[in-house]
């Protein structure tokens, strides 16, 4: 049976894997959805709805796989009202420490009519089927699916006979997303002051997100006594969604004032498992996503920058770390003001007197009308410009001659100019480009590791020139190199050398004692 909880605490129950999961498209793998309960249960989720078992034999199994796994959550799978559904239910919950079944049918005048059914039969069958599941399982989730079109007395009367039957959890559904706060609030409030044993139970909210309202009917039915909230991870569900669980576990993390319920959820870990599910269910997260999206916590405007530079609280009302990023993130771009380019060069260890400053500004303004993103090694660029950086240019391209077909090994005769000196190799690889790349390496030996390796066209047919992008990481400092040709391998080599110009620029720029920092925005995928 379901501990009640404190008078201020809200249990938090997640629908990832099943209503989530229900998105067009969203499908998981069997492994991927052990690993989403896996970080839900880590996080300190209380209740995960692991699936529907009888849908599918892989449903099934997931879910009596996650239950077998499960250390601390509730583990609760969904059936529909009839027997057999909560028996197979049951067969695939039972295995975990804390198991729940979860059942529901259609109460409102739309729904009875699915299976015909009238008031009466549909009162029975409530009665029935729930006390088949309480035989089974002593902790019984019951669901008027559509309830806030349901008729008031019909909803009483189907309430308190789920929970005469045995429920000890009542959830009231906002199934099509129709209702206003106001109306959630007091729904919930009604149901517990007129339906009997009602002061026995738990009761819930799941709310979905068709005008947009989710997140705030679901908090405004805990303020009516409700405590328990169905939600997912990034308000993955059905049609528009449902309510975020990042969304209600943060809005009550910073408004405790006027909202004094608590969370058992753990918020530094929420980033990484919002990630995780928009890669695993190939939804990704938009970026003005409140808590999780990309510029949650990005800030462009001269206004917001110059203020987050002296007082992060003058626009941040949560810190990045408290839903476990590491930093806020100044983006630069045609809205940032001098004081943020000032800051952001300092980063780079390029220390500007105010005329220095003014001219760096009038060139990274013209640079950022034709850039939507400014990125770090745009701004060491723009910084080389018009001066001569000794670092710069340290390596150079001088000759490259690759062997390839489909006969291997592919091989690369290259010779490169190092400081004052030049140096020639002759290098194998799996591929011209690797074996390119395998001889600057053996000619400029280095630590740094490849992270991205994209090519583009920029025209069509055979002669296109293609622009090729190299990220490489070494120590924490993450640089980029480009370049062009018509010639891919040739472009490749080139791009590569040029992120080694740019990490040892980065190098000697970064004063001593100072991290090493990333390139531009943090990645939201």
């Amino acid at each position: 049976m379901t501990d009640m909880p404190e008078q201020n605490r809200v249990l938090i129950f997640d629908t990832t894997l099943r209503d989530g999961e229900q998105s067009p498209g969203a499908t998981m793998s069997h492994a991927e959805k052990l690993e989403i309960a896996g970080l839900l249960d880590e996080m300190g989720v209380d209740i995960i709805e692991a699936g529907f078992p009888i849908a599918s034999e892989g449903d099934f199994e997931a879910v009596r796989d996650i239950a077998k796994n499960a250390q601390d959550s509730v583990i609760c799978g969904l059936a529909r009202a009839n027997f057999k559904d909560i028996d197979r239910c049951w067969e695939a919950v039972k295995h975990a420490r804390r198991p729940r079944i979860h059942t529901f049918i259609g109460t409102s005048p739309l729904h009875r009519a699915i299976p015909n059914l009238d008031m009466d039969q549909m009162a029975e069958r409530i009665h029935d089927t729930v006390t088949h599941a309480r035989n089974l399982c002593d902790n019984v989730q019951w669901s008027p699916m559509d309830a806030t079109r349901t008729e008031w007395d019909y909803l009483k009367r189907t309430v308190r006979i789920a929970i005469a039957a045995g429920a000890t959890t009542i959830n009231i559904p906002d199934t099509v997303g129709y209702t206003a706060p106001v109306e959630s609030a007091d729904l919930i409030r009604r149901l517990i002051a007129e339906v009997e044993g009602a002061e026995d139970v738990i009761f819930a909210t799941h709310c979905h997100n068709d005008l947009g309202m989710a997140t705030a009917n679901s908090l405004a039915a805990v303020a009516g006594g409700a405590r328990q909230i169905e939600c997912t991870i990034n308000g993955l569900g059905e049609r528009a969604g449902n309510t975020a669980l990042e969304e209600v576990v943060m809005a009550l993390k910073v408004r405790g004032d006027i909202m004094p319920w608590t969370t058992g959820v753990d918020s530094t870990k929420l980033m990484h498992i919002s990630r995780r599910v928009a890669t695993v269910s190939g939804f990704p997260v938009q970026f003005n996503k409140a808590i999780v999206g990309k510029n949650a916590f990005a800030h462009e405007s001269g206004i917001h920058q110059d203020g987050m530079l002296k007082n992060a609280e003058t626009f941040e009302i949560m810190r990045p770390a408290d839903v476990g990023l590491k930093d806020t993130n100044i983006v630069m771009g045609k809205h940032s003001g001098r004081a943020a380019l000032r800051s952001k060069l300092k980063e780079l260890g390029f220390e500007l007197a105010d005329n220095q400053l003014n001219d760096a500004f009038v060139r990274f303004k013209s640079l950022a009308d034709r850039k939507k993103e400014v990125y770090d090694d745009d701004l060491i660029a723009l910084m080389r410009e018009g001066a001569s950086d000794e670092a710069h240019d340290r390596i150079q391209l001088k000759s490259l001659r690759v062997v390839c077909g489909t006969e291997g090994p592919q091989t690369a005769d290259l010779t490169l100019s190092i400081d004052e000196g030049e140096t020639s190799v002759t290098a194998t690889g799996d591929g011209p480009v690797d074996a390119a790349f395998n001889a600057i390496r053996q000619s400029f030996p280095h630590e740094a590791v490849l992270q991205l390796y994209q090519v583009h066209a920029v025209t069509e047919g055979t002669d296109a020139q293609a622009t090729v992008s190299v990220r490489l990481e070494s120590d924490g400092t993450i640089v980029t190199g480009q370049s062009a040709d018509t010639d891919t391998v040739v472009a490749s080599a080139r791009a590569y050398v040029d992120a080694l110009n740019n990490l040892l620029v980065r190098r000697a720029k970064t004063p001593p004692g100072v991290d090493r920092k990333t390139v531009g925005y943090f990645d939201a995928s």
